[in-house]
């Protein structure tokens, strides 16, 4: 068994406001923390992975298929494989979360 702790993880910024940490992963699918800042936005990308999430502390707002979903503190979402998917803070304090891929996704390419 693997136990990665997140204060063990030094978080990556991969574009302006947007950090990530990798955390644990196995065969089939891995986890990763996110802090995204007020204002940040990832842009707009697809991967072959399928991503499920759960966000705490404020809200993400996802732009998927030209269709806005706000997902707020206490929230999961999933977004299928090859779907082109971007999202923003638009609040004004720092959102938080997790998401987990499958199959596992160790290397962000728009980073």
């Amino acid at each position: 068994m693997d136990s990665i702790a997140l204060s063990d993880r030094e978080a990556t910024e991969v574009t302006d406001g947007v950090y990530l940490a990798q955390l644990a992963a196995g065969e089939r699918m891995s986890i990763q923390h996110f802090h995204i800042e007020p204002g940040a936005t990832v842009p707009e990308h697809s991967h072959e992975h399928e991503q499920t999430g759960f966000v705490y502390g404020s809200a993400l707002t996802f732009i998927v298929g030209g269709e806005e979903f706000v997902i707020e503190e206490g929230d999961s979402y999933a977004i299928p494989g090859d779907e082109p998917h971007a999202a923003e803070n638009r609040t004004d304090v720092p959102v938080q979360g997790i998401d987990v891929f499958s199959p596992p996704r160790l290397d962000v390419p728009w980073k």
